[in-house]
């Protein structure tokens, strides 16, 4: 953040709360896609040591990144930063992984890309009215 913007203001604090549900948003698709790869290899469908990897990874991912927009909205610059990044970045390379062809099935990566899309959501509203850039 900056010396614009008040942790206590009332618009950074709506912002916050908001960016809190997209990454329960992020964390809840990320335990359907790991629930549906287990589904899929009780029933013999397809699934790869890759699948399970990135989707145990990803639900991890979620709690951390909860506590740092949690620390962010508490003060901390620093968490600040790291949210602001991570939700650039993670979509980025989730869709990138998965568009390398035969990585993984349709529906792993339609899964994947929804749980990016709640990340997306959460850069908007970190580069959002509510903080305000110094200039």
């Amino acid at each position: 953040m900056n010396e614009m913007t008040s942790i206590g203001d009332a618009r950074a604090q709506e912002a916050f709360a908001a960016a809190r549900k997209y990454v329960l948003l992020f964390g809840a698709i990320s335990a359907v896609v790991l629930g549906t790869v287990a589904v899929m290899a009780l029933i013999g469908g397809e699934t790869t040591s890759f699948m399970w990897v990135r989707a145990v990874v990803m639900l991890a991912i979620a709690p951390l990144l909860h506590r740092m927009v949690v620390r962010a909205a508490e003060g901390s610059a620093k968490a600040f930063d790291r949210v602001r990044a991570l939700s650039v970045v993670m979509p980025i390379a989730i869709i990138g992984v998965d568009l390398i062809p035969g990585l993984c099935p349709a529906w792993y990566a339609v899964l994947q890309g929804l749980s990016g899309l709640a990340l997306v959501a959460v850069a908007v509203i970190t580069r959002g009215p509510a903080f305000p850039r110094k200039k």
